[in-house]
Formats: structure tokens, sequence, C-alpha cells
């Protein structure tokens, strides 16, 4: 599979272990004074550790991190190409239907379409995709008059996040929530929030949360 990771040039590399600092992963370690990416599973790409370098020795490159086994369509039949259930479409409560605030589908940010006509004017919410499960109110609390869109700045790659500063861009977006978890890696979807805001050249308000694992959340 073909994502960001991190690339350290050992000819460049002092060995001062500033970026084994800033690594919040630990996928960088000290090995015979210089510093390696030991844990490519664990590196997030995400480029922490690159200001941290007085050098200048590292970089980010887009490479095949492991593979992942394709499954074949059986003789006959065409494989499929995209799933038949990330069709856009809003949500329409009759009342007997158990109680939510999602008003569409799909929520996902490398499956929503950057013109779903949902998008239109919205109110936009920029989750985790594990902040919902931290935060028992998290209908309530955030998706209720919200646009939501998920997704996870560790796992998914650098397009799904570029593609949301183009959908701030075409869809006259009011207003940004972004919702993180208190964890390092989930700042990304602080920033992306915030580029997002910054590069369609409108005055967007952008609101941050951070939820915490026992389901606190904070300004």
């Amino acid at each position: 599979m073909k994502r960001d990771i991190v690339k350290i040039d050992s000819e460049r590399c002092t060995g001062c272990g500033e970026c084994v600092k800033a690594c919040s992963e630990g996928a960088i370690k000290m090995v015979g004074g210089k510093a390696v990416l030991t844990d490519e599973a664990c590196c997030d790409g995400l480029g922490a550790c690159l200001p941290a370098c007085p050098a200048g020795a590292i970089s980010i490159e887009e490479r095949d991190v492991g593979t992942v086994p394709a499954h074949t369509a059986p003789e006959g039949m065409v494989p499929m190409t995209s799933c038949p259930g990330s069709g856009p479409r809003r949500i329409v409560r009759d009342g007997g239907q158990p109680e939510g605030s999602l008003s569409h589908w799909p929520v996902q940010l490398r499956l929503v379409p950057e013109n779903a006509p949902y998008l239109k004017g919205c109110d936009l919410l920029v989750a985790a995709d594990c902040s919902a499960f931290a935060c028992g109110d998290f209908h309530r609390k955030f998706i209720e008059g919200h646009v939501t869109v998920i997704g996870c700045p560790k796992l998914d790659p650098r397009e799904s996040w570029e593609k949301l500063s183009r959908i701030v861009a075409a869809n006259d977006i009011r207003s940004i929530t972004a919702v993180r978890m208190d964890v390092p890696c989930c700042s990304g979807i602080a920033n992306a929030a915030l580029s997002a805001a910054r590069l369609c050249g409108k005055d967007i308000e952008v609101k941050i949360y951070t939820v915490r694992p026992d389901g606190k959340v904070m300004e």
C-alpha cells in the first residue's frame, strides 16, 4: 500500500536525537549514532519530526509500505470498483427510527463527493472517526445541525485532506467544527480544518474541540 512515510538521510544526520523526541509514535530510534526509522508501520507520515531536525536530513516520501492481498472476483463476475452504498443521499427520519442527528450519507471523507448537494452552504463538522465512540453525547453535541465528514489523519492518505480543502472552497461552507481525539497524531484533524479555511480565501469560523478517551470534551 502506498502512503506517506518518513525518509532519513543518514549522511546528513548528525545524530542529535531531536527527531526521536519529536516522534510521538516511537517509530524513530538512534542506531549507531544515527537516526533510523525502525518501525515503518508506526510512522504516521505527518512529519512532526521534520522541523525538529536541524540538519534537514528528514523528508516525506510516498512509497509502498507493506502490501494488502487483492481479492479476486469469482470467475465470470466483474470486480466491483466502488461501494454501492456510498452514493450521496439525505436521511429523512419518520419518527419510528432510533434517535439520531445524522442528516446524510456517506460520511467518510474519502467517499464524500466534492459536489454532494448537502454540502452547499452548510456548517461542516470534521471529526476524527474514533471520536464518536469516546463521546457518548456526540450526536447532540456535534452532529446536530452539521454536515459531518470523518477521517483519520494517521491512516487516511494525504489526498483525503487535500480533498477537504477543495470541498470547503467549492461549497460556500459557513463554518467548520473540528473534533479531534486527545492523542498526538490527531492534531492533523485541526491542522486540516484550519488549512482548508485559510486556503479557500474566505472568512470562515473554525472551532476546534478535543475529546479525551474518557469522554470529556475540551474546547
